[in-house]
């Protein structure tokens, strides 16, 4: 596996023309930047989103910003299981291939709620909804080649834990916590797709990328869930001051969707400061995302909750 370039940027991005790609939460932020550089440099990039303005303005802005830009909204509510299998029939009705998917939207600070299947909105946005999406599209992603799949997770995965007596999150006690936990079933996942991705013999290959302290609406809109107005405006009054740009945020997640020499279960975040700033190198996940045990124990406790299985991977 090669190192990523001390300076690497957008602009070491290959010809993507005629790939596929699927970004989640691709409206605003980490999101939009990912999606933009990967319409510039050539692939039609589906932009899975729940607010249908907010998309269509994204939309409009990448295909004017992007000459040759090719994308299309999807309706997806990742909270929902019902709008992710939409969404996946949809996808799969429109495209026969998938070469990047990019497990991309989250929430984060939310006060305590459930979502309608009965999940605690953070663990089911952040990691159900995308076990879910990932699994219905696993034919298309592993019959269009060398196809890869990159799960956004954060430096917070390693204040979470795993209550596998309770992954669903009907108790959650603390609301950072409950995202820390929600960041770590990321990497777990990561690693438990690319283990069993590299034992089937596939193609597809699975990567996990952190933004670092990156200017987003994120914390903002995540405290905004449960009405908190003053909550939601510190931490994004905190995150744009501090934070760095959505570009710069991207670039790990670009990098393990598009650089040559990557490896399926690499974790990529950003160079500097203690992986708070700067271009993407390979990074080291907390010990508990690298618990095998919990790996597995977690791919079984979520195939359960979402009722979704991965065909011809293999299983332990």
């Amino acid at each position: 596996m090669a190192p990523p370039k001390r300076s690497w940027s957008t602009s070491d991005i290959g010809d993507l023309s005629g790939s596929v790609a699927l970004v989640t939460g691709a409206n605003s932020g980490i999101g939009f930047e990912t999606a933009l550089a990967l319409a510039r440099h050539g692939s039609h990039v589906v932009l899975g989103c729940r607010n249908p303005d907010k998309a269509q303005a994204a939309l409009t802005a990448i295909t004017n910003s992007a000459g040759r830009a090719s994308a299309e909204v999807l309706d997806l509510d990742l909270s929902d299981l019902v709008s992710v299998r939409r969404a996946a029939q949809a996808f799969t009705s429109g495209h026969d291939r998938l070469d990047l998917l990019i497990n991309n939207a989250g929430v984060m600070g939310t006060p305590y709620r459930q979502t309608a299947d009965g999940f605690e909105l953070q663990m089911a946005t952040n990691h159900l909804g995308h076990f879910a999406l990932t699994g219905l599209l696993f034919d298309v992603l592993t019959s269009s080649g060398p196809s890869r799949v990159v799960t956004v997770s954060s430096q917070m995965h390693r204040i979470g834990a795993i209550d596998f007596s309770d992954v669903r999150g009907d108790t959650v006690a603390n609301t950072w916590r409950a995202y820390g936990a929600s960041k770590l079933a990321n990497l777990l996942f990561v690693a438990e797709l690319s283990r069993r991705l590299t034992a089937a013999g596939s193609a597809t290959i699975a990567l996990a990328a952190h933004p670092g302290w990156t200017r987003s609406n994120l914390a903002g809109t995540g405290a905004s869930v449960g009405e908190h107005k003053l909550r939601a405006k510190l931490g994004t009054t905190v995150g744009h001051v501090l934070g760095q740009s959505a570009a710069t945020g991207a670039l790990p997640s670009l990098y393990a969707a598009t650089a040559d020499g990557v490896s399926s279960g690499q974790f990529y975040g950003p160079r500097y400061c203690f992986e708070l700033f700067g271009p993407p190198k390979a990074v080291h996940p907390g010990k508990r995302a690298k618990d095998v045990s919990d790996q597995a124990r977690l791919w079984e406790a979520s195939e359960a909750l979402t009722d979704v299985h991965y065909g011809g991977v293999a299983t332990h």
